[in-house]
């Protein structure tokens, strides 16, 4: 396939400036939202036959976000996509002064596997709202949705305009030897960082969506049924294979045999078996291996069975680990929570900093100190205070990481500004200029020019 074509007919068709039409972008977001209902039912096959994720989890967390991405921008795109006016400061004045937004180009939307959806389609639905054009790569591991999204926009939209190339690593990196105006990465820290070279050859600003270890913090002072109940559905959502689900559970000692108790409990009564149609499988052997190669037998407690024909890992619990073990090394992204005990908030704060920085923090707590020393002192992307996973749900909240866990952030605004550049302007009269700026420059000019400026 010839990516260097595609990528040319696309800067050729955005510089004919249709894409800039606001009635334009919204036309296509509208054609987009109405082939997607359209073929809700082959979206649910696919991605149930990659790693059998039912319907009510592929429309929870995957094509309502979509959908809700879509409508925000059908409802606000008008108003975002206008110049807006700011303050004109006393040197440029008289004048006004505008900020105009302008689409990149040419971008690139590199989608993850494990949300094939929803990691794919919510940047292209930024880019399009933008005014740009998109070639689109989603993730090869589940192949049936990446199959899907290739017949359907492809067969659908013209390739000059969005186009969805299939393939893995070999097709990728051919892309990104492209000068795109704009790389949009979803995946691991270790290949943001060849995405993030790669784009660097070319001076292409890139926005990484990566992942990390993500904690959740349970102090004394929580309402522990409503930690475990939330806990446990942020965790095992989707196999466990979520980029912001809670990776390790810090629990202040004194409630830590209630919590696990607790938690035991919620996962007796939801049913986390083989084959469950509202709990995944892993997405293939590789991650499978993986995942068990993390688990240590000695400290499971609850949990710990598996199936390698199916790739089912049923939820595993493990207890009084030490931030030493394999498990707490590298991010499980795989429905094993470890459990970590303390009884210094503060210390415990700290060992999360001395850490990478993670995409996400969860903190299950009433006590105002503690919510407000976690929230000042610890940095991650973006979290929540007595829940999981929530906060990527709003279109008025940025989502992205910081340092480790990802560059920039989307969602709303957000992934509107991530395509577009801020292009400042001064709109001068053709009077009124006063002529201290110019030559000569004399000492009542100086006094003036200190004055203004």
């Amino acid at each position: 396939m010839d990516f260097a074509s595609i990528f040319q007919s696309q800067k050729e068709f955005f510089n004919s400036h249709q894409t800039k039409r606001v009635a334009f972008r919204k036309e296509t977001l509208l054609k987009l939202k109405n082939l997607l209902k359209s073929n809700e039912e082959q979206l649910y096959e696919a991605i149930y036959n990659d790693f059998r994720k039912g319907k009510f989890d592929t429309f929870l967390t995957e094509l309502n976000l979509v959908y809700n991405e879509i409508d925000f921008f059908l409802k606000n795109l008008d108003k975002l996509s206008r110049p807006k006016k700011v303050k004109t400061v006393l040197s440029l004045q008289p004048g006004k002064s505008y900020i105009h937004y302008d689409p990149l180009g040419v971008t690139l939307v590199i989608g993850a596997w494990n949300y094939p959806y929803q990691l794919t389609l919510s940047p292209m639905v930024s880019a399009i709202a933008a005014g740009n054009t998109c070639i689109i790569k989603p993730s090869e591991l589940p192949e049936n949705t990446m199959h899907l999204l290739a017949d359907l926009i492809n067969n659908n939209f013209p390739s000059n305009y969005l186009y969805v190339v299939q393939g893995g690593i070999p097709e990728t990196t051919e892309l990104l030897k492209l000068r795109f105006d704009k790389i949009f990465f979803t995946g691991s820290p270790k290949v943001g960082k060849i995405v993030y070279e790669a784009a660097a050859k070319n001076l292409v600003p890139v926005t990484l969506e990566l992942g990390g270890k993500s904690p959740a913090i349970v102090t004394e002072t929580a309402d522990l049924n409503v930690a475990a109940k939330r806990l446990v559905w942020g965790k095992f959502l989707n196999g466990g294979q979520t980029c912001i689900a809670p990776d390790y559970l810090l629990v202040e000692e004194s409630v830590k045999p209630q919590l696990l108790q607790l938690i035991k409990e919620k996962l007796q009564e939801t049913n986390y078996s083989d084959g469950a149609e509202y709990y995944t499988s892993i997405i293939n052997k590789r991650n499978f291996d993986r995942i068990l190669g993390l688990v240590d037998d000695s400290k499971i407690v609850f949990g710990g069975k598996y199936n390698a024909d199916s790739l089912y890992i049923e939820p595993t619990i493990m207890d009084n680990v030490n931030w030493e073990g394999p498990v707490m090394q590298e991010e499980i992204f795989g429905p094993v929570l470890p459990v970590v005990s303390y009884n210094n908030y503060d210390d415990i704060l700290h060992k999360i900093i001395e850490r990478e920085k993670p995409l996400a923090a969860y903190l299950f707590s009433n006590s105002e100190e503690e919510k407000d020393k976690l929230l000042t002192l610890v940095s991650f992307g973006g979290g929540c205070i007595n829940d999981t996973l929530m906060h990527i749900t709003s279109d008025y909240l940025p989502f992205g990481g910081i340092g480790n866990s990802g560059i920039g952030n989307y969602h709303g605004e957000f992934g509107f500004l991530t395509f577009s550049h801020q292009k400042s302007v001064i709109d001068k009269t053709n009077w009124g200029e006063p002529d201290w700026k110019y030559p000569p420059y004399t000492d009542k000019k100086m006094h003036w020019l200190k004055k203004v400026m």
